[in-house]
């Protein structure tokens, strides 16, 4: 976690009981791109609500999967700390399962499955191919839904 990130969690706790969840920064989508921007935007104005990657993906790199009750501070393309949220639900599903409530929740574009589908194909074909690996339809993707705790 970066300093401003730190600064933020930790002033946002002054006068509360500072939880002993895991706590995390990160960027969605590309960091340091205006992806990060449009998707953090998304998360402060509670449009999103969900996000998913690549299982195999966190598998390639060793990453701890997100958990149930972990909070996290979401940073723009800048790593300039913008709001904190709670992880409510973690599952890992076949992409090609994926329903249209958690689509929905991911609040980009028209809200719809098909839009997520077509975005979410060519996203994880770039990223998949960046590893060696290629996107299937049925690859595993972790589906986490998470609840806005404040907002900078």
């Amino acid at each position: 976690m970066n300093q401003q990130a730190q600064k933020y969690w930790d002033d946002f706790w002054q006068d509360k009981e500072k939880p002993q969840n895991k706590v995390i920064a990160e960027n969605f989508g590309i960091a340091n791109t205006p992806m990060a921007d449009y998707l953090a935007g998304l998360v402060t104005s509670g449009i999103k609500t969900s996000t998913c990657a690549s299982y195999e993906v966190y598998q390639h790199n060793g990453w701890d999967l997100p958990e149930v009750g972990m909070y996290s501070v979401i940073l723009d393309s800048k790593d300039q700390p913008l709001c904190i949220i709670q992880t409510t639900s973690v599952e890992i599903i076949p992409m090609n399962e994926v329903g249209e409530e958690f689509a929905a929740a991911e609040g980009e574009g028209d809200l719809s499955h098909k839009f997520w589908w077509d975005t979410h194909e060519k996203y994880f074909t770039q990223e998949l191919k960046s590893y060696g690996m290629e996107f299937r339809e049925d690859m595993p993707l972790v589906c986490e839904w998470f609840k806005l705790i404040d907002v900078r």
